[in-house]
């Protein structure tokens, strides 16, 4: 079983190759040297070993080798136990899940069926890149993946030293650093869910490291290195709302449509609901019931400093009409029945900045179910309570690999928690922002999100940030902080690495001792 078999065709080698090629970071497959290979096309599974389940090699469209029990956690291992540095890689079909949470995938360094790392596929739809250690399972990295039952996909994971790395279809989505385990056994995984696997190869060798200018995956070690992007220019939206993704270049709401302004409820909702391009302009006070729904491609403008939304709020989108390419800027917001500004139904490319949040029944500004790149900017949050949700529930996992947002130069004065509160997100970007007399906490990072807290002034703030053992009923989160300072504060809690925003896009980090002055001449209404 050392050598490898025979592939059926030269396009399998190659999609085979490539994934290897990535997972590996070497410019081509022929640089790596093959310690094993199985297609089960002999017709049968010597040199596995299996525990749990029920394991057979079958024909499926060639020789497979399945697992068929939903009700196990079943594991077959295979290799040599002295394998150190090595990529595993196979084709991996999910047929059928126990439940959303069941996995099936691929293991590398394995001491025995208990205690391995692993790159699986999550019938939620995720790739999780886990430690399994005694039994007891940790999620080290995970990232939002396409999973459909009943396709192939080829899963790749390596370890180099304390460095884990996992591709799926040629991808890398997860990272991790551990060095529970130095050598081991490779093995294939179905964890109460049934599946086929194909064509396992083993390699090793050396190469350069994936090319730096790709986005680092989730859990990636935080640098305080310089931004490698340039800022973007001053008057157009910054942060993650700057950012060409998802058939959108950056977020300009309503530019080029007709302006209009309103001054009443059903003026407002009327063209914010409209499919066409719309600057809109809000003149004086506008009192609302509920929240009115912004779709794509509007600019929602306050007139000097005396634009009010007062007794509701806006929601960016429905379930059926996308909230994409908005703007919300120079608005007051006051005693909103709900939340003041809503960013759901993954909605995408919003900028709110410049505004004024005074508090309301729920949250002020709030993102979440699958929505991304979004900026909060230059705002002002008056004693508000529920200030900042990132995350629907901590039963929502839809949310991981999405809820990108950048928080910087807002004033938080006297409000009392979530600023933000995180679930899944990363890399979430807070910076140069003011907390001020803030009542529960500042920041918190929970559900495995990842969070980057840099150059902040905190103010009386006796808890700036919680990670290490999560808040209230959610699981801990990752955070990164530097360069923040603490004027009668306690300090932020780190807790593990996390993705470099600056990969996505630059920006320019102010010294946190100017925060507080800078915030002050330039936060809320009335300003450019």
């Amino acid at each position: 079983m050392t050598i490898p078999h025979r592939r059926r065709t030269a396009l399998l080698a190659g999609t085979i190759a490539a994934a290897l090629a990535l997972a590996v970071g070497l410019t081509t497959a022929a640089s790596a040297a093959t310690l094993f290979g199985d297609d089960f096309e002999d017709g049968n599974s010597s040199g596995w070993s299996s525990s749990g389940g029920s394991w057979s090699v079958v024909t499926d469209g060639s020789r497979a080798y399945r697992q068929s029990s939903t009700s196990a956690d079943a594991k077959s291992l295979s290799g040599t136990a002295t394998w150190t540095d090595y990529t595993v890689s196979a084709r991996v079909k999910p047929i059928a899940f126990g439940n959303s949470t069941r996995a099936a995938g691929v293991a590398a360094r394995a001491s025995s069926t208990s205690s391995f790392y692993s790159l699986v596929l999550v019938g939620a739809g995720r790739a999780e890149l886990r430690r399994t250690s005694g039994g007891g399972v940790t999620v080290l990295a995970q990232a939002a993946a396409t999973v459909t039952p009943g396709a192939w996909h080829t899963l790749a994971l390596q370890v180099t030293g304390s460095t884990l790395r996992g591709s799926v279809n040629g991808s890398q989505l997860v990272t991790a650093t551990d060095g529970t385990f130095a050598t081991g056994r490779i093995g294939l995984l179905g964890s109460y869910a049934s599946a086929a696997f194909d064509d396992v190869q083993v390699v090793t060798g050396s190469g350069p490291d994936p090319s730096p200018s790709a986005p680092a995956s989730p859990s990636a070690p935080a640098s305080p290195s310089p931004s490698p992007l340039p800022p973007t220019p001053p008057g157009q939206a910054d942060g993650y709302a700057s950012v060409n993704s998802l058939g959108q270049n950056g977020t300009y709401g309503g530019a080029g449509g007709q302006t209009v302004t309103v001054t009443s409820a059903a003026q407002l909702a009327d063209y914010a609901g409209r499919a066409e391009p719309y600057i809109i302009m809000v003149s004086g006070r506008i009192t609302v019931s509920g929240m009115i729904t912004v779709v794509a491609n509007k600019s929602i403008i306050g007139v000097g400093s005396t634009a009010e939304i007062t007794g509701g709020g806006l929601q960016m989108g429905s379930t059926t009409r996308p909230g994409n390419n908005v703007i919300i800027r120079n608005i007051t917001f006051r005693d909103a029945s709900d939340d003041s500004v809503s960013v759901h139904n993954a909605s995408h490319h919003v900028w709110i900045d410049h505004n004024e949040f005074w508090p309301g029944f729920d949250g002020s500004v709030d993102v979440k179910r699958q929505s991304n790149f979004v900026t909060v900017s230059w705002n002002v949050f008056h004693g508000t309570d529920k200030s900042m949700l990132l995350g629907h529930s901590d039963t929502f996992p839809d949310d991981i690999g999405h809820l990108k947002v950048t928080y910087h130069h807002n004033l938080f004065d006297g409000s009392n928690q979530r600023h933000p509160r995180v679930r899944f997100g990363e890399p979430v970007h807070v910076y140069n922002n003011h907390y001020r007399n803030v009542g529960l906490y500042g920041i918190a990072s929970t559900e495995n999100a990842g969070v980057v807290v840099e150059g902040n002034y905190f103010e009386n703030t006796a808890f700036p940030c919680y990670s290490t053992n999560g808040y209230a009923d959610s699981a801990p989160g990752r955070l990164v902080q530097r360069a923040n300072a603490y004027a009668n504060s306690g300090v932020c809690e780190a807790n593990g690495t996390v993705t470099e925003p600056g990969t996505f896009y630059g920006y320019t980090l102010d010294p946190a001792t100017t925060v507080p002055a800078k915030v002050a001449a330039n936060a809320g209404v009335g300003h450019p």
